[in-house]
């Protein structure tokens, strides 16, 4: 069921649960995270990164996404991840994405509201939803050019209130691509981001945090919730694990039968760890 990023994170904003966004890299990915999702009954966000767009063209990415969504008996949604530039992201509504992030993070606040602003209205008519940052979620490898700032509140309620988004994202102590849990996360300042605010919020770097801590996370506003690293990890083991059991192997599709069902484990676990019960 092909659906935006406001009907799966309304109802999770209610609930004590949290929306799992897996970061993909192919079709297998993908349908690793597909398979989870109905095996748990879970929405799930399908998400091309940067990376992934500069790899692979959009119109295919959302191609393959829609497919999926289309065929899978759980609502899922086809989103493009962090983009810096307005053109690629309309590029990605034109696509067919059913929702989009316009990243403008690292730049003054103003401008940031005003790129969001202008990526909502063009995808009005599309029904795409927008998500956007404000402070900045730092990197631990990767981006080095990103900087490290925690959201603030008073920038935050101008951004929810002015730009017309679906979902924000917020720094709260949160970094993408920690290998293992090691995120500090500062409560007080997601309270005070929630008291102030209304939209519902999204945790970029969930695989740095300490399952405890999302938990708790999962009862908050905090509905939408990036994974990326542990599913990379979970290809890596399993591609590992069929190679070596015979050196020999060279059939693709024999070898990603072997790594997909192992990606789906570790992709329903995110979404049980999640708060969603099966």
């Amino acid at each position: 069921m092909l659906v935006n990023l406001k009907t799966i994170l309304e109802p999770a904003m209610r609930a004590d649960y949290g929306v799992a966004a897996f970061s993909v890299f192919g079709w297998e990915d993908a349908r690793a995270v597909v398979d989870a999702a109905e095996t748990t009954g879970a929405p799930v966000v399908l998400s091309a990164s940067l990376d992934y767009t500069r790899f692979t063209p959009v119109e295919v990415i959302a191609k393959s996404f829609r497919t999926l969504a289309e065929q899978a008996a759980v609502p899922v949604c086809a989103h493009l991840d962090h983009c810096y530039e307005i053109d690629q992201v309309k590029r990605a509504v034109d696509a067919g994405m059913t929702s989009v992030m316009f990243d403008g993070s690292q730049l003054p606040l103003d401008q940031n509201i005003a790129g969001t602003r202008d990526i909502v209205a063009y995808g009005r008519s599309a029904d795409v939803s927008v998500e956007a940052e404000i402070g900045s979620v730092p990197y631990a490898e990767g981006r080095d050019h990103i900087r490290s700032a925690a959201t603030d509140v008073d920038e935050a309620t101008r951004l929810a209130a002015e730009s017309g988004l679906t979902a924000m994202a917020v720094s709260v102590g949160n970094i993408h691509r920690l290998k293992e849990p090691g995120s500090v996360i500062d409560f007080d300042l997601l309270a005070e981001i929630e008291h102030r605010t209304t939209v519902p919020l999204v945790i970029h770097g969930t695989s740095g945090i300490f399952a405890a801590d999302l938990a708790a996370l999962a009862k908050t506003r905090v509905a939408k919730f990036n994974v990326g690293t542990s599913l990379r990890q979970a290809f890596g083991s399993g591609l590992r694990q069929a190679l070596d059991r015979d050196p020999q192997r060279f059939d693709r599709l024999q070898i990603m039968g072997d790594v997909i069902p192992i990606m789906a484990q570790e992709a329903a676990r995110v979404i049980r760890v999640l708060g969603w019960q099966d």
